[in-house]
């Protein structure tokens, strides 16, 4: 029983972050969309920003165990792009896109929550590193880029389109489009590059 508690206030954290925002995400609503005595928010985790941080990474833990499978199939840049269309859509949809917003406008005045928004993100950028490290090998850019500070920055944009999105959804639209032209020159220039002697 103690470990379904705590599976539902980490639920019950995301979902409050996604109705209320970081602003009026307390212990007390956090129970009462976990449907359990808001005592049990301080017995399991001791402080509310203790069960942000580890709603925080068990989120990550699961949208990334989501893609996997997909992201272990991408073969070339386009279809990364293809899938981070498809996960731009559902991930909004699903109200994760809110609670990482959320999530990261708490870090800003919540330090205690920032490493655990961090390693969250880590998850992603890791993920990303092997599937960049996978598409680009034997490619003209092989050996010239940094592949972890690619993934970092291809996962600080998607989370910064996302959030853009939610202001200017054209604009979000037109930066896709344009990445989506990117990725074709680099397919291009990859199939040049392969025909080369």
């Amino acid at each position: 029983m103690s470990g379904e508690t705590r599976d539902k206030l980490l639920d019950g954290a995301l979902a409050t972050l996604v109705e209320h925002g970081i602003a009026r995400t307390s212990a007390r609503a956090v129970a009462a969309a976990a449907g359990v005595n808001q005592a049990l928010v301080f017995y399991h985790f001791g402080t509310l920003d203790e069960l942000l941080a580890q709603a925080c990474r068990r989120g990550a833990e699961q949208r990334v165990a989501a893609y996997r499978e997909r992201l272990d199939a991408v073969r070339d840049v386009g279809g990364l792009l293809a899938l981070a269309r498809e996960m731009r859509t559902a991930e909004r949809a699903g109200g994760h896109v809110t609670a990482l917003a959320q999530l990261l406008a708490g870090a800003q005045s919540q330090p205690r929550l920032a490493p655990a928004v961090a390693a969250g993100l880590a998850l992603w950028t890791a993920e990303l590193e092997r599937v960049l490290t996978r598409v680009l090998d034997g490619g003209p850019l092989a050996g010239l880029v940094d592949v972890a500070g690619l993934a970092t920055a291809v996962v600080a944009s998607f989370v910064g389109l996302q959030l853009h999105e939610g202001a200017d959804p054209d604009g979000a639209e037109r930066a896709f489009a344009a990445l989506g032209r990117l990725a074709d020159i680099l397919t291009a220039v990859d199939a040049v590059f392969a025909k080369s002697p």
